[in-house]
């Protein structure tokens, strides 16, 4: 996404090659945007061999089913950010366990991207529905809805269940 004024100096912004890429780059004091991929962390939430799946309730990909997860803040790492999406999203405090996978995404309308996703264990609460939810679930792996998110979520589930179906978990 290109942008139209410096963030140093306001300045209007010129699209113009660096190192071998268009790249936005202010005439006035030379400062130039890199452009980077957004960082999404997810919960992948197992209970009696079936994953915990949320119904998104906002756009992108309403109505589509996804692990619960958000973007990382600046402040945070990536497991915290899974950890406070789980909590915001369905009400589940879950402990972090071990990295399950880390997928690139480029079907996201806000700008591709890397979901980081972490293997949980509920710690308390059930599942509910809140503003970014309309639904929430666990499915076993040969029941995982067709209705998947993009943005790595879709590439993650169907992993899962992949390596569910055939006895690793």
């Amino acid at each position: 996404m290109s942008l139209a004024f410096c963030g140093r100096c306001g300045a209007g912004l010129e699209r113009r090659p660096v190192s071998g890429r268009p790249r936005d780059v202010c005439p006035e004091c030379g400062w130039i945007n890199y452009e980077q991929l957004k960082v999404g962390a997810a919960a992948l939430v197992v209970r009696d061999a079936r994953v915990l799946l949320v119904r998104r309730g906002t756009e992108p990909f309403v109505g589509r089913w996804s692990l619960p997860a958000g973007y990382v803040e600046n402040d945070e790492t990536p497991g915290a950010a899974a950890r406070r999406e789980t909590r915001e999203e369905v009400g589940i405090d879950v402990a972090i366990g071990g990295l399950t996978g880390v997928y690139f995404f480029d079907d996201d309308p806000r700008g591709n991207g890397i979901l980081i996703v972490y293997e949980c264990s509920a710690e308390a609460g059930k599942p509910r529905s809140s503003a970014e939810v309309t639904e929430a679930a666990y499915f076993a792996p040969d029941t995982v809805p067709a209705e998947l998110a993009g943005a790595g979520h879709d590439q993650a589930i169907r992993d899962w269940a992949s390596r569910s179906l055939r006895g690793h978990s």
